[in-house]
Protein backbone atom coordinates (compact mmCIF):
# COMPACT_ATOMS: atom_id res chain seq x y z
CA UNK A 1 0.00 0.00 0.00
CA UNK A 2 1.68 2.96 -1.71
CA UNK A 3 -0.05 6.88 -0.39
CA UNK A 4 2.32 9.76 -0.93
CA UNK A 5 1.79 13.33 -0.04
CA UNK A 6 3.61 15.33 -2.76
CA UNK A 7 5.08 19.10 -0.65
CA UNK A 8 6.16 20.93 -3.20
CA UNK A 9 6.53 24.69 -2.54
CA UNK A 10 4.47 25.64 -5.89
CA UNK A 11 1.79 22.96 -5.22
CA UNK A 12 1.48 24.09 -1.67
CA UNK A 13 1.71 28.08 -2.65
CA UNK A 14 -0.99 27.19 -5.77
CA UNK A 15 -3.21 24.88 -3.63
CA UNK A 16 -3.53 27.79 -0.66
CA UNK A 17 -4.71 29.96 -3.33
CA UNK A 18 -7.77 27.50 -4.14
CA UNK A 19 -8.59 26.71 -0.97
CA UNK A 20 -9.39 30.63 -0.53
CA UNK A 21 -13.08 31.47 -0.89
CA UNK A 22 -12.57 34.44 -2.99
CA UNK A 23 -10.88 32.65 -5.96
CA UNK A 24 -12.67 32.38 -9.08
CA UNK A 25 -13.32 29.78 -11.13
CA UNK A 26 -10.75 31.00 -13.60
CA UNK A 27 -7.83 31.40 -11.13
CA UNK A 28 -9.03 27.94 -9.33
CA UNK A 29 -9.00 26.14 -12.91
CA UNK A 30 -5.63 27.51 -14.15
CA UNK A 31 -3.88 26.39 -10.59
CA UNK A 32 -5.80 22.78 -10.48
CA UNK A 33 -4.50 22.05 -13.63
CA UNK A 34 -0.97 23.40 -12.65
CA UNK A 35 -0.72 21.38 -9.77
CA UNK A 36 -1.73 18.37 -11.78
CA UNK A 37 1.24 19.46 -13.93
CA UNK A 38 3.51 19.44 -10.98
CA UNK A 39 2.09 16.27 -9.49
CA UNK A 40 2.42 14.37 -12.47
CA UNK A 41 5.84 15.65 -12.89
CA UNK A 42 7.02 13.51 -9.86
CA UNK A 43 5.02 11.01 -9.90
CA UNK A 44 6.76 9.86 -13.89
CA UNK A 45 9.77 9.46 -12.26
CA UNK A 46 9.74 6.01 -12.10
CA UNK A 47 8.36 5.38 -15.57
CA UNK A 48 10.14 3.06 -18.08
CA UNK A 49 12.38 5.00 -20.81
CA UNK A 50 13.65 3.67 -24.31
CA UNK A 51 16.77 4.29 -25.40
CA UNK A 52 16.99 5.79 -29.38
CA UNK A 53 19.16 6.71 -31.53
CA UNK A 54 18.13 10.62 -33.23
CA UNK A 55 19.96 13.35 -35.20
CA UNK A 56 20.66 16.68 -34.00
CA UNK A 57 21.12 19.64 -36.50
CA UNK A 58 24.97 18.69 -35.58
CA UNK A 59 25.33 15.06 -35.37
CA UNK A 60 23.84 11.73 -34.22
CA UNK A 61 23.14 11.00 -30.56
CA UNK A 62 21.15 8.70 -27.94
CA UNK A 63 17.79 9.69 -26.75
CA UNK A 64 15.01 8.49 -24.63
CA UNK A 65 11.30 8.03 -24.97
CA UNK A 66 8.83 7.19 -22.88
CA UNK A 67 8.36 3.44 -23.29
CA UNK A 68 4.87 2.34 -22.24
CA UNK A 69 1.39 4.53 -23.25
CA UNK A 70 -0.14 6.85 -20.89
CA UNK A 71 -4.06 6.74 -20.10
CA UNK A 72 -5.78 9.35 -18.06
CA UNK A 73 -9.39 9.06 -16.75
CA UNK A 74 -10.89 11.40 -15.00
CA UNK A 75 -13.87 11.03 -13.02
CA UNK A 76 -16.71 13.26 -14.36
CA UNK A 77 -16.95 15.82 -13.57
CA UNK A 78 -14.06 17.38 -11.09
CA UNK A 79 -11.70 15.21 -12.32
CA UNK A 80 -11.92 16.71 -15.89
CA UNK A 81 -10.18 19.82 -14.37
CA UNK A 82 -7.01 18.30 -14.09
CA UNK A 83 -6.84 16.69 -17.18
CA UNK A 84 -5.46 19.50 -19.80
CA UNK A 85 -2.63 20.56 -17.31
CA UNK A 86 -1.82 16.84 -17.33
CA UNK A 87 -1.79 16.12 -20.55
CA UNK A 88 0.06 19.47 -21.46
CA UNK A 89 3.32 17.41 -20.21
CA UNK A 90 1.79 14.21 -21.42
CA UNK A 91 0.20 15.53 -25.00
CA UNK A 92 0.29 11.60 -26.27
CA UNK A 93 -1.78 9.75 -23.32
CA UNK A 94 -4.92 9.24 -24.33
CA UNK A 95 -8.38 10.00 -22.04
CA UNK A 96 -10.85 7.78 -20.74
CA UNK A 97 -13.73 8.79 -19.18
CA UNK A 98 -16.10 7.65 -16.00
CA UNK A 99 -19.04 9.24 -14.85
CA UNK A 100 -20.66 8.76 -11.36
CA UNK A 101 -23.41 10.08 -9.11
CA UNK A 102 -24.05 9.37 -5.55
CA UNK A 103 -27.36 7.22 -5.31
CA UNK A 104 -29.65 9.23 -2.47
CA UNK A 105 -30.78 6.42 -0.89
CA UNK A 106 -27.93 3.90 -0.73
CA UNK A 107 -25.09 6.65 -0.74
CA UNK A 108 -23.20 4.36 -3.29
CA UNK A 109 -21.56 5.86 -6.55
CA UNK A 110 -23.74 4.51 -9.52
CA UNK A 111 -21.74 4.56 -13.00
CA UNK A 112 -23.33 6.39 -15.57
CA UNK A 113 -20.75 6.99 -18.32
CA UNK A 114 -17.83 4.81 -19.03
CA UNK A 115 -15.77 4.74 -22.39
CA UNK A 116 -12.13 2.76 -22.34
CA UNK A 117 -9.31 3.52 -24.89
CA UNK A 118 -7.51 1.08 -26.78
CA UNK A 119 -4.09 -1.27 -25.12
CA UNK A 120 -5.17 0.40 -21.42
CA UNK A 121 -4.01 -3.40 -20.04
CA UNK A 122 -0.24 -2.40 -21.65
CA UNK A 123 -0.69 1.51 -19.93
CA UNK A 124 0.35 3.14 -17.06
CA UNK A 125 -3.08 4.42 -16.00
CA UNK A 126 -3.30 7.62 -13.86
CA UNK A 127 -6.89 7.99 -12.46
CA UNK A 128 -7.93 11.67 -11.08
CA UNK A 129 -10.14 13.51 -8.91
CA UNK A 130 -9.70 16.90 -7.04
CA UNK A 131 -11.35 14.99 -3.63
CA UNK A 132 -10.53 11.69 -2.07
CA UNK A 133 -13.23 12.55 0.56
CA UNK A 134 -15.59 8.91 1.16
CA UNK A 135 -13.26 6.94 -1.48
CA UNK A 136 -16.33 5.58 -2.78
CA UNK A 137 -15.88 6.89 -5.89
CA UNK A 138 -12.37 6.14 -5.97
CA UNK A 139 -12.82 3.00 -5.54
CA UNK A 140 -15.68 2.64 -8.25
CA UNK A 141 -13.62 4.19 -10.83
CA UNK A 142 -10.48 1.71 -10.28
CA UNK A 143 -12.69 -1.37 -10.18
CA UNK A 144 -13.99 -0.10 -13.50
CA UNK A 145 -10.68 0.14 -14.77
CA UNK A 146 -9.98 -3.25 -13.68
CA UNK A 147 -12.14 -4.71 -15.60
CA UNK A 148 -10.94 -2.54 -18.73
CA UNK A 149 -7.95 -4.40 -17.93
CA UNK A 150 -5.76 -1.78 -16.60
CA UNK A 151 -3.31 -3.03 -14.54
CA UNK A 152 -0.88 -0.24 -13.19
CA UNK A 153 -2.73 1.69 -11.75
CA UNK A 154 -2.18 5.21 -9.88
CA UNK A 155 -4.74 7.50 -7.93
CA UNK A 156 -3.63 11.21 -8.16
CA UNK A 157 -5.97 14.00 -6.30
CA UNK A 158 -5.13 17.63 -4.67
CA UNK A 159 -6.91 16.64 -1.24
CA UNK A 160 -7.86 13.72 0.63
CA UNK A 161 -8.73 12.75 4.27
CA UNK A 162 -7.66 9.19 6.40
CA UNK A 163 -11.15 7.83 5.36
CA UNK A 164 -11.11 8.23 2.18
CA UNK A 165 -7.17 7.00 2.06
CA UNK A 166 -8.68 3.82 4.03
CA UNK A 167 -11.43 3.23 1.69
CA UNK A 168 -9.49 3.03 -1.04
CA UNK A 169 -6.34 1.11 0.67
CA UNK A 170 -8.74 -1.55 1.75
CA UNK A 171 -10.16 -1.73 -1.52
CA UNK A 172 -7.32 -1.85 -3.76
CA UNK A 173 -4.05 -2.26 -2.17
CA UNK A 174 -2.25 -2.77 -5.09
CA UNK A 175 -2.90 1.33 -6.44
CA UNK A 176 -0.82 3.95 -5.53
CA UNK A 177 -2.40 6.87 -4.03
CA UNK A 178 -0.71 10.41 -4.51
CA UNK A 179 -2.13 14.08 -3.05
CA UNK A 180 -0.98 17.27 -2.21
CA UNK A 181 -2.60 17.57 1.42
CA UNK A 182 -4.05 15.51 3.52
CA UNK A 183 -7.00 17.34 5.52
CA UNK A 184 -8.57 16.54 8.97
CA UNK A 185 -11.78 15.03 8.33
CA UNK A 186 -14.93 14.91 6.97
CA UNK A 187 -17.72 16.73 8.49
CA UNK A 188 -21.51 16.12 8.79
CA UNK A 189 -22.40 16.40 5.21
CA UNK A 190 -19.36 15.12 3.60
CA UNK A 191 -16.95 17.94 2.50
CA UNK A 192 -13.69 17.52 3.33
CA UNK A 193 -12.68 19.92 6.08
CA UNK A 194 -10.72 22.50 5.82
CA UNK A 195 -11.07 21.22 2.38
CA UNK A 196 -11.84 23.72 -0.30
CA UNK A 197 -15.24 23.24 -1.49
CA UNK A 198 -17.13 21.51 -4.02
CA UNK A 199 -14.07 21.06 -6.56
CA UNK A 200 -16.56 20.92 -9.89
CA UNK A 201 -18.71 23.72 -8.79
CA UNK A 202 -16.09 25.67 -8.16
CA UNK A 203 -14.00 24.49 -11.43
CA UNK A 204 -17.21 25.29 -13.53
CA UNK A 205 -18.50 28.13 -11.84
CA UNK A 206 -22.01 26.12 -11.32
CA UNK A 207 -22.77 27.95 -8.00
Amino acid sequence: MSFTIIKHPLILDKLTRMRRIETSSKDFRENLNEIGQLMVYEIFRDIPLKELEIETPVKKAVGYTVDIPVVLIPIIRAGLGMTEGIQRLIPTARIAHIGLYRDETTLEPVEYYAKSTKNIDESYVIVVDPMLATGGSAAKAIEIAKKWGAKNIKFVCLVAVPEGVKKLQESHPDVEIYTAALDEKLNDIGFIEPGLGDAGDRIFGTK
